[in-house]
């Protein structure tokens, strides 16, 4: 399984979890966004100086991880309530 799976599975177990602890879903939703791009920018940042990747590559990849997550978690509160 690739790295960016991988990720994307661990960003919709972040949203689940968030979501079924926090009571208040908009808070839920804001939560996410902040820890998803903590999480996000610290794969990024692995990605260019551990892994050697340049920061064309990895700013691509990393719109992709942070952004289909951060998509589905508006969507959701949008409308899941």
């Amino acid at each position: 399984m690739s790295h960016t799976a991988i990720m994307l599975i661990a960003a919709l177990g972040l949203l689940i979890g968030l979501r079924l602890l926090v009571r208040d879903k908009a808070r839920a939703t804001r939560a996410f966004l902040v820890l998803w791009l903590l999480v996000s920018i610290a794969n990024l940042l692995y990605g260019v100086l551990g892994a050697g990747y340049g920061w064309g590559e990895e700013a691509v990849v990393w719109l992709f991880v942070f952004g289909l997550p951060a998509a589905v978690a508006l969507i959701a509160a949008r409308v899941g309530g």
